[in-house]
């Protein structure tokens, strides 16, 4: 997936709340795949789920048709399993078992902007590596949001993923970044999971941003396989994904991926 080359685009606060209804159901369709995600599941159906939830509510999937290296990506959600780290291709054959951990990414269209999250989920009992893997990389994402202020710096906030990350014996991947997010759905700027506090593009009020670490059990190299879309670790070792779209605001951020009630 490319970026938008352009300058940063501050959003108003009519354009931040069609962000926020896209966001919504975005969390939305994360949080019920907790329900239907088990062993014996197909990937495809996890991509046809939350297709349909969707489409139910007249909106478009924001993955779908995406351009890629070499051709449009063909599913509304990614869906990677284990040592996949983003951009699994569902498929009807790959059927998740006991012990996998599933990375799910999506988004939505609404009113032409869009929403972004991911989530990884535990399949049946997993290992205690792996369940540790999960705990962090989330926990890693909320330290990042947490230096999402306005004032900050972009380095804060991958300064913080990063050592969260580290500090438990895990790394994060460098090759793949979060990004800004608005009408397109990767815009200016690339928001890395690693960097150096204090520094990078200053965050001000009205900027938004999809936050999300790529976590890996192993080594942080990683690599694309022969379908140009999916991207595994280079060990083989196990990788999480966790994601929001994040809007700053004058008074501190939100979290416009999250399920309201």
């Amino acid at each position: 997936m490319f970026f938008k080359k352009s300058s940063i685009e501050l959003k108003t606060t009519a354009e931040i709340e069609k962000m926020r209804v896209a966001g919504r159901v975005t969390g939305e369709i994360l949080e019920k795949l907790s329900e239907i995600i088990k062993p014996g599941i197909s990937t495809k159906e996890i991509d046809k789920f939350a297709e349909k939830y969707i489409r139910s509510l007249k909106m478009i999937p924001a993955f779908l048709g995406v351009k890629g290296a070499s051709y449009p990506y063909p599913a509304s959600a990614c869906v990677s399993i284990n040592e996949e780290v983003v951009h699994g291709i569902p498929n009807e054959s790959r059927v998740l078992k006991s012990g996998d951990i599933v990375s799910v990414d999506l988004g939505v269209i609404y009113e032409g902007y869009y929403g972004d999250a991911a989530k990884t989920y535990a399949v049946g009992s997993i290992s205690d590596t792996a369940a540790k893997l999960l705990k962090i990389t989330e926990l890693s994402l909320q330290k990042g949001i947490e230096q999402a202020l306005p004032g900050n710096r972009l380095g804060d906030v991958a300064f913080a993923v990063q050592k969260t990350a580290e500090d438990a014996g895990f790394s994060v991947v460098r090759d793949f970044v979060g990004h800004g997010i608005g009408r397109s759905l990767h815009e200016e700027p690339p928001v890395p999971n690693f960097g150096k506090a204090g520094t990078g593009v200053k965050l001000v009020a009205g900027m938004v941003i999809a936050i999300e670490p790529m976590v890996n059990a192993g080594g942080y190299q990683v690599f694309m396989t022969g379908d140009d879309w999916t991207v595994v670790t280079k060990d083989g070792s196990l990788s999480a994904h966790f994601e929001h779209t994040v809007a700053i605001t004058e008074n501190g951020n939100e979290i416009l991926t999250t399920v309201r009630r």
